[in-house]
């Protein structure tokens, strides 16, 4: 779906996708060398009860007990982008209104379900900061990622808050959540913000995205409505099983220590990122998800060479409020960091020779 230029469903696994070589990937959003051993183990375990029904019960509770809920505000989802089609046909709203840039997935499914969606485009000259004020007051869903994908900025909890309204319902994808060290600004678990509806994906952290796994937290009359719109059975045994150990005392210890080391390795990305400055690159910050947004001239151009070095990211022209100049860095280890750095030397340089300037550096 394109709206105004932008390619809702173009996502960063297309980046790998797209090409028959074998590419370092800093394209997509998913934590290296996931999922652990302990955890294949757990889900190869569960295959041997696939001949019964899924029975969500346990991990519905499990998830409940990792957030102080109860079991009546949890709902299981084959994945986040299933609760954005669940909300876009199962919730009346009259003005939608999605927080950009941001993950297009929102913006598409209630565009699908019929809604007509309008936008806030928070701006570069301003972090991409939120500021309340900016969405419109009769909007009766909004939509705000924390920290937001690809801008990787953590919006204050309090912040976000501000937005709720009695006949609203406040939708915050807190995908990456569990890539935050101490997870600040989450909302999850809070029942104090009224309309608020918070997305969870069990798929980045522990590398889960084939398995389609992750959940809602809402008023259970929120979750009742979405639980209807839920065809059967619609999250597997083997996410089910994933879903109860991924929240488990273990895992979340492990998720912790995975965060700071994330974070220590993000460093050493925009660290080394803005050796570029003097070819223009500029470092969307403070950085506080397990990505980065930079800005570049000829950006597409150095994507592309970047490709012919082995080499994938993200492109950020997709995403509402960001053009060609606008790439999105996943965070790796130091090793790969250092070799992608080496890349993108080569590929800046060779970008300002074929558009005719100076070499770089």
């Amino acid at each position: 779906m394109r709206t105004e230029g932008h390619d809702l469903r173009h996502h960063g696994d297309a980046e790998v996708r797209d090409d028959g070589s074998a590419l370092v990937d800093l394209a997509v959003n998913v934590r290296a060398d996931t999922p652990p051993g302990w955890l294949r183990e757990r889900i190869a375990e569960s295959l041997a009860g696939l001949a019964a029904y899924p029975d969500g019960r346990g991990a519905r509770a499990a998830v409940a007990r990792r957030h102080g809920l109860p079991v009546e505000r949890v709902l299981l989802t084959a994945g986040a982008a299933e609760a954005f089609v669940l909300l876009a046909r199962a919730l009346k709203v009259r003005r939608p209104v999605v927080v950009h840039p941001q993950f297009t997935e929102p913006e598409m499914a209630l565009r699908d379900a019929g809604h007509t969606v309008d936008r806030v485009l928070l701006r570069a000259e301003d972090g991409f900061r939120l500021d309340p004020a900016a969405v419109p007051e009769d909007a009766d869903l909004v939509v705000i990622g924390n920290p937001t994908n690809p801008t990787s900025v953590l919006h204050p909890a309090a912040s976000i808050a501000e937005l709720a309204r009695p006949g609203r319902t406040l939708v915050v994808d807190e995908a990456f959540m569990d890539a935050v060290p101490g997870e600040r600004e989450a909302l999850a678990g809070r029942t104090d913000v009224p309309g608020l509806v918070v997305l969870r994906s069990l798929t980045k952290t522990w590398g889960l995205a084939g398995l389609r796994v992750g959940y809602v937290l809402a008023a259970p009359e929120t979750i009742a409505e979405l639980e209807r719109a839920q065809p059967l059975w619609p999250v597997s045994t083997p996410a089910l099983t994933a879903a109860e150990a991924c929240v488990s005392p273990r895992a979340l210890a492990e998720a912790a220590h995975a965060a700071h080391r994330v974070a220590a390795d993000r460093a050493h990305l925009v660290a080394g990122l803005e050796e570029f400055a003097s070819d223009g690159l500029r470092v969307t910050g403070p950085a506080e998800g397990p990505f980065v947004l930079v800005r570049l001239p000829r950006a597409a151009a150095v994507r592309r060479h970047l490709r012919t070095l082995g080499f994938a990211v993200r492109r950020g022209d997709t995403f509402p409020g960001l053009g060609e100049e606008w790439l999105r860095l996943a965070v790796r280890d130091r090793v790969t960091v250092n070799s992608f750095l080496q890349a993108l030397d080569r590929a800046t340089t060779l970008a300002h020779h074929s558009a005719g300037g100076p070499a770089a550096r």
